[in-house]
């Protein structure tokens, strides 16, 4: 089979929560961890909810980047997903649990768009 991506699903608990509620922060971070890996920022959007958290999506040529926070729990739940293999996901994940300062990170890995491999003959 092939893939077509590779979705990380980032569970970042016991992050601190003074990062989490930081828009500024999370939209550097997010920039800083796209840039890390030369993806093509096409988009982003950012919010920060009252009285805390934050959410932000970075559109990228190779798919997205995404975080929602919850400061109150220490918490963001985030997004990696790229098609194709023009970078490794891991290494923005790897980016964002260090920057959130993530003491429980957790990530499940899924393949995306699994295709059968054709055969010639």
């Amino acid at each position: 089979m092939n893939v077509l991506g590779v979705h990380l699903l980032l569970e970042l608990r016991q992050c601190n929560p003074a990062l989490l509620n930081d828009i500024d922060h999370i939209r550097d971070m997010m920039l800083a961890a796209a840039e890390s890996v030369d993806a093509h920022v096409v988009g982003e959007s950012f919010h920060r909810f009252n009285p805390q958290g934050v959410t932000g999506i970075l559109a990228i040529a190779e798919s997205h980047i995404s975080i929602h926070t919850w400061p109150e729990y220490g918490y963001a739940a985030a997004d990696v997903f790229t098609c194709g293999s023009s970078f490794h996901p891991q290494v923005v994940a790897d980016l964002l649990i260090e920057k959130l300062e993530c003491l429980d990170p957790y990530i499940h890995e899924i393949q995306r768009g699994m295709i059968p491999q054709t055969v010639t003959t």
